[in-house]
This record gives structure tokens, sequence and C-alpha cells, in this order.
């Protein structure tokens, strides 16, 4: 991993963890958002990081498994990272389905947060 340019390592980083947490318990991710932080999820819109959380924690299945095809991390003019993912995901007992997420990493307080965050299923209809 330290051959990889240090924007690569943290995003990397960042999206093991948020998969890890929300796969386990989606309650817990309060802690990678600020209140700044925005999501649109399947083109809905949520601003601060109760309100996002309150979104996660709401989706309507009990257990969740996310498999990432791939990933890719770039650094912005402004010192943040933006990072896209593409995967597959199986919710309860559904259809595997693709899914494609983005985020805006941002350093706050010494930590990396995610201000803002773009997910939306691989459908095609």
């Amino acid at each position: 991993m330290g051959d990889k340019p240090i924007w690569e390592q943290i995003g990397s980083s960042f999206v093991q963890h948020y998969y890890q947490l929300f796969d386990a318990d989606r309650t817990q991710l309060g802690a990678i958002y600020i209140d700044a932080s925005c999501l649109t999820w399947e083109g809905q819109q949520f601003q601060g990081k109760a309100a996002i959380v309150e979104k996660l924690s709401s989706l309507p299945f009990q257990k969740i498994q996310h498999s990432i095809t791939a990933q890719d991390h770039q650094p912005t003019p402004d010192s943040c990272i933006l990072s896209m993912v593409v995967g597959q995901l199986k919710a309860d007992d559904d259809q595997v389905l693709g899914f494609h997420q983005s985020f805006l990493l941002k350093s706050f307080q010494g930590a990396w947060v995610c201000t803002n965050e773009v997910f939306r299923l691989a459908l095609h209809n």
C-alpha cells in the first residue's frame, strides 16, 4: 500500500471502513459525517449528520452485504478526496443488485469525514 499515492490509501481505507460499518450496523455511520454533510440517495436529498443517519438506518432491509468491484480516488484542488465505488449488494433475500456510490472526503478536526455522498442502484428502466 505504501507505493500508492496518499489519497488512494486514504480513499481505500475510508471505503473499506464505510462498508464494514454499513453491513454490520449502519446506525454507527454518524461518526463519518458532519452537520454540513449532504447525501443524495436514489435522487432524494438529505443534509446533516442526523438526517443522513436517519435515512440510512431506516432503509427497508434487515441485513445487507456489499461487494466492491472497483474503486477510484482523486485528490481535489482544495485538498479533499473524491472516491467513486462500483459494486454489488445483496439485501435480505433479494436478488443481487449493482450500485454506484461517490464520496467527497475532507480532513476535519484531525479525521477524514464524508461531506458529500451520492448513491444509485445500477438499474436501467
